[in-house]
């Protein structure tokens, strides 16, 4: 199949042949799902934590005597029931992590990409090439490509200094090399923007018969 390329300056230019196995299969939704779940699940730190009896400063003595005082038995002023005392069964660091398969990984990614070309949400230039590290150069292009305020993930082939420099400041754009990029880097953006060397590069790497 076919994807329309467009030029610099924004005309028509060539169309690129890519493989119907990545850009034209019927979309997996819940393998995609697994794969969103998977990667933000990766993404969490899994450090939250509470302080237990052991682990509340203080209390090491015994407040009072044992027996005598007509109240309850007490053996230290960090206990759960008490004012400041430990967390019972409080949160514990631990890890998220999952795993999938690289078979589900590639089928999430393959799916996403072919939902994105049915909705026109792709946009693939021959080349994106900023001359100078100014954001104003930046989004003298993105004006030029219709793509001006939208949220854009931007997939190369490598990244250039000048264009990672010129883009950071700009809302709402996320620059990834192509064969890196996340099923959940596909799918949360309104426009995948390619040029032509990253998108041949991901086309080769998601081939089915890879």
């Amino acid at each position: 199949m076919k994807l329309n390329i467009l030029n610099s300056d924004g005309s028509e230019g060539k169309a690129v042949t890519v493989d119907k196995s990545v850009f034209g299969i019927k979309p997996n939704e819940s393998v995609i799902h697994q794969a969103v779940i998977t990667e933000l699940a990766n993404e969490r730190q899994g450090t939250h934590a509470s302080k237990n009896r052991s682990k509340v400063r203080g209390g090491g003595k015994k407040p009072w005597k044992q027996k005598g005082r007509g109240v309850a038995r007490a053996g230290t002023i960090r206990s759960p029931i008490w004012r400041g005392g430990g967390t019972v069964f409080g949160p514990q660091p631990h890890d998220y992590k999952t795993k999938i398969s690289k078979k589900m990984k590639r089928l999430a990614r393959r799916s996403v990409l072919s939902f994105r070309v049915d909705n026109g949400d792709i946009l693939v230039v021959d080349e994106i090439s900023i001359s100078s590290p100014k954001t104003k150069e930046f989004i003298e292009f993105l004006k030029i490509l219709n793509i001006s305020g939208k949220k854009v993930t931007i997939l190369v082939a490598s990244l250039s200094e000048n264009l990672f420099l010129s883009s950071r400041n700009v809302p709402n754009i996320y620059l990834v090399e192509a064969t890196s990029a996340s099923t959940y880097d596909l799918l949360d953006c309104e426009k995948l923007l390619f040029d032509k060397a990253g998108l041949a590069l991901l086309n080769k790497k998601l081939m089915v018969s890879n």
